[in-house]
């Protein structure tokens, strides 16, 4: 009987969830910050981008003069390059050492939790210092190289374009690949133990499950972490300022940077809040895209139509 009840009251109880009656007003603070953080300050950097403010003066309306003076510079394209340059070999190097670690750090041995808390340490640290720490290290002069005297790493690591873009992503990953580690040890414990032990059971090995069971299964993990990912590095700016300053040259002048030159050095907002809008409309249509190939998780879909 109590059974008989509990499913009565759940039944009650339900389509006064489902008609609007609660939920509605539990998903009010989220839209009350989404739209006090994001979509209010969105508006306000589209609508400065057909101004023409030098952050002290007046405001002017200019149109689409901001617009030609960004989309006709010559340097667009190649930030453009750099920013996607970035974006690809990040994710390249930071995907698979993250679902590599995140399947290693899934396991129940303590040493391997321990280590999680340890690799979990430089996404605690400041990009600015990091950059600071790193720039220090790679001189050419009273670095690393010269202060050990191995002539490999006694180069001009941060003077050559090649070199410099190499640093950029090495950097990039070693902070951020213990988050999507992170991210995909979560995934691999949410598997179930039962394909493991049926896969034992039909004589597969580790390589083999890994590939046939594992991967498949972290589906769904590797277009969140993929997602966070590459929006991310749209917006990389310190790490990059602090260590090259777009340099050499412009080899290291992203999106981001070029942004805060634009506005900040050369106080031309409106042309900043181009940068800006591009930059979104950029990471709006990645995410998208991320989206689209990986399809619906069906236990969404599942949930949808609960």
């Amino acid at each position: 009987m109590s059974a008989i009840n509990a499913r009565r009251t759940s039944s009650a109880v339900a389509p006064k969830a489902r008609g609007g009656g609660v939920l509605p007003w539990l998903a009010t603070p989220a839209l009350v910050f989404f739209a006090a953080f994001a979509l209010i300050p969105l508006i306000g950097v589209l609508l400065l981008s057909f101004t023409s403010w030098d952050t002290l003066g007046e405001i002017k309306l200019t149109g689409f003069e901001s617009w030609r003076a960004v989309l006709s510079d010559p340097g667009l394209p190649h930030a453009l390059w750099v920013t996607f340059l970035i974006t690809a070999l990040s994710w390249a190097v930071q995907t698979p050492a993250s679902i590599l670690i995140g399947v290693f750090l899934a396991g129940r041995q303590r040493y391997r939790e321990l280590l999680a808390v340890l690799y979990f340490i430089p996404l605690l640290l400041s990009s600015a210092a990091i950059a600071i720490t790193f720039k220090a290290l790679l001189d050419p002069n009273f670095g690393l190289g010269a202060g050990l005297h191995i002539d490999l790493l006694n180069q001009d690591w941060l003077g050559e374009p090649g070199l410099a873009m190499g640093v950029v992503i090495f950097i990039v990953s070693w902070q951020f690949i213990p988050f999507h580690a992170l991210l995909y040890q979560g995934g691999v414990r949410q598997i179930p133990r039962s394909l493991y032990e049926a896969a034992e059971l039909d004589g597969a090995g580790r390589v083999r499950m890994f590939f046939n069971i594992t991967l498949p299964q972290l589906k769904y993990t590797a277009i969140t972490s993929s997602t966070l990912m590459v929006v991310g590095s749209l917006t990389f700016f310190d790490l990059i300022f602090v260590l090259t300053e777009g340099g050499p040259g412009d080899a290291t002048r992203a999106l981001a940077l070029d942004m805060y030159k634009r506005g900040i050095q050369a106080n031309l907002m409106g042309q900043a809040c181009v940068i800006g809008v591009i930059l979104v409309l950029v990471g709006l249509a990645l995410a998208l895209l991320l989206r689209r190939l990986g399809g619906r998780n069906p236990n969404t879909s599942q949930l949808e139509g609960a």
